[in-house]
């Protein structure tokens, strides 16, 4: 009787209280539009499942991380340092690297924004000129062109008005082709020390011996005499701002 009762009053229940509405667009006086909660956190969510290949691909995070991995191959230390190691230390020096990017985007756009000063359309236009001057900055001009060709772009009057359907894959290939170019120098005096190695044992008549095992503990001398961490890092941070 009483699983009777609240199927009964179940319907009148939902109109007596009803939820939130899915669809709510709003235009303020200046022409402005606030959308509602509903899509607000529908926007929100959709915003955070999209962070880390955002983090990835708009960031300095990608050519840290592939320069890290190039430096470990040409090393030969297998997997030391560990994955875990070399994607975390590639997250907390993007983060130093971003730092003044992050800053100018949360004074200019989500400062103003918690405190309801400006509407999220206006958030989300302030928010991309730090991070479109920065992507610009890194991207070069060839790659830049080559994806504007393929999508039928005219003559771009001005950085500023680039489009981030544009600039998005100019910025990642122009990324991976910087990656590439440091870990090439990073790989030379690696692979000479395993040339020498491999040169000496032959002539010792010793064949049978692999030369990376040889030559693994001269390379990791080398590389912590001449303070390689503090090199790589250091270069790697500086060449953001160049």
């Amino acid at each position: 009787m009483k699983l009777l009762f609240i199927l009964f009053l179940f319907p009148v229940i939902g109109q007596a209280a009803p939820g939130l509405e899915a669809i709510t667009v709003t235009t303020a006086a200046g022409g402005e539009q606030s959308y509602s909660l509903t899509i607000q956190i529908l926007l929100f969510m959709t915003a955070i499942s999209l962070l880390p290949g955002a983090l990835m691909m708009m960031t300095s995070f990608a050519r840290i991380v592939i320069v890290l991995g190039i430096l470990r191959q040409a090393l030969g230390t297998a997997q030391t340092p560990s994955n875990q190691i070399l994607i975390g230390l590639a997250l907390f020096l993007t983060f130093f690297i971003m730092a003044p990017v992050f800053d100018e985007i949360n004074t200019v756009a989500l400062q103003p924004y918690l405190n309801e000063e400006i509407s999220t359309t206006n958030a989300l236009e302030k928010a991309q000129v730090p991070l479109r001057e920065f992507m610009l900055a890194q991207t070069r001009e060839n790659d830049l062109k080559l994806f504007a060709d393929i999508a039928g772009y005219e003559e771009i009057e001005s950085p500023e008005q680039t489009p981030f359907s544009l600039l998005m894959p100019a910025f990642a290939t122009s990324e991976l082709k910087t990656a590439f170019q440091i870990g090439f120098l990073l790989f030379i005096p690696f692979l000479i020390i395993d040339l020498v190695v491999a040169s000496v044992l032959m002539s010792m008549g010793m064949m049978m011996l692999s030369p990376l095992i040889i030559s693994l503990p001269f390379k990791i001398m080398l590389f912590v005499l001449v303070d390689g961490w503090a090199l790589v890092l250091g270069t790697l941070a500086s060449s953001f701002y160049t």
